[in-house]
């Protein structure tokens, strides 16, 4: 991603650089006389303590969690850090070639990451090795689609993207504020796929995202956006997903999601050791625990956002509840049916960003 924006999948705009006093910030469950310790850079859904605890009593470690925002605000981390300082990072699975190339990641023996019962779409080797060598694995995954309202909208309308250009819903629709997803969607509207979009058809996206922006309520970040749907300010979320209405399902059940049949995108995050970790062994085990499938139903349910695990088997954890959630039964159709977000080079991200600011001033 270019400078001008830096965001997580859950698209939160970091905005501050941390400081070195940030480090001091850490959180964690550690049992009582914990002999050793690992330091783990991760995103918000690691730091329940019913995921870290079974890791920390069973290797007597205490793991110590710094929670970050976006993969600049953890390279602003890791450059004011000494070496060593951290064991485990878990990255958006898009920028895992990017800590690679910094030396930010250490490889890993594919034959200890035990990938044979994950989803097979989601092992997503093209972003977990260079040059054949493993760097990381996929721990969960996601998408960016259609969240909606279903005791307001017709369920059957949110099966075409065409419905939200459509005059019957104008009004009613908030858009997530991360222009990667968004302008992907809108290139699915399009009939153009993520990998496609260049200079010449931005032209296109352009004018349907400047269109979706007119019949808008509002465009909203992760807690304005999910809120603005569960309040019923508005009944259409344009970039939503489980991450989105799962977590409220037992409280707010009429909060739906669907892939729409031009598609939706895919978000995933990984996890990997760092290169310069001295207790390469210990995170090790820690990234085998967390894709375990007791671990992984977890981490698919933390309490601060839900996502597919990456591990099949976590479904023999999980209840009917958390897994009609998640649409555990239709990962085969959505797989199929959903692209990666789009991976522009700097030029095309600047014009990207550019006509999503037009967007927003409109």
């Amino acid at each position: 991603m270019s400078a001008k924006a830096v965001r997580n999948i859950n698209g939160r705009l970091i905005t501050t650089t941390l400081s070195i006093s940030c480090l001091v910030a850490m959180t964690g469950t550690s049992p009582v006389l914990a002999q050793e310790e690992i330091n783990a850079l991760v995103w918000c859904d690691h730091t329940d303590s019913a995921l870290l605890e079974p890791f920390e009593s069973a290797n007597n470690v205490k793991v110590n969690l710094k929670e970050y925002e976006g993969t600049g605000a953890a390279l602003s981390i890791i450059d004011q850090s000494r070496p060593g300082d951290w064991d485990v990072l878990v990255i958006d699975g898009i920028d895992v070639p990017r800590a690679v190339e910094e030396g930010i990641l250490g490889e890993i023996p594919a034959e200890a990451l035990a990938t044979a019962d994950f989803f097979p779409e989601i092992v997503m080797e093209e972003n977990n090795t260079v040059d054949g060598k493993t760097y990381a694995i996929t721990e969960k995954y996601g998408y960016n689609t259609i969240s909606f309202d279903k005791s307001k909208v017709d369920p059957e309308d949110m099966k075409d993207m065409a419905s939200i250009w459509s005059d019957k819903y104008a009004g009613r629709i908030a858009i997530y504020d991360y222009y990667l997803p968004v302008i992907g969607l809108t290139a699915l509207a399009a009939g153009i796929d993520t990998a496609n979009i260049n200079e010449e058809n931005m032209d296109e996206i352009r004018e349907r995202l400047l269109s979706m922006k007119s019949a808008s309520k509002l465009v909203g970040d992760v807690v304005s956006s999910q809120t603005a749907l569960a309040t019923g300010e508005v009944d259409i979320l344009v970039g939503g997903g489980e991450w989105v209405t799962a977590v409220l399902s037992a409280e707010k059940p009429d909060l739906d999601w669907v892939i729409p049949e031009q598609g939706g995108l895919r978000w995933s995050q990984s996890i990997g050791v760092m290169a310069d970790s001295d207790k390469k062994d210990l995170a090790l085990a820690f990234v085998q625990y967390i894709t375990s499938p007791e671990a992984q139903a977890k981490l698919a349910t933390s309490s601060c956002y839900w996502g597919m695990p990456a591990n099949k088997l976590a479904g023999e954890h999980l209840s009917d509840e958390q897994k009609t959630a998640l649409r555990w039964d239709d990962q085969t159709q959505y797989l199929s049916n959903s692209q990666l977000y789009p991976a522009p080079d700097a030029d095309l991200d600047d014009l990207m960003q550019d006509v999503w600011t037009e967007m927003l001033q409109n």
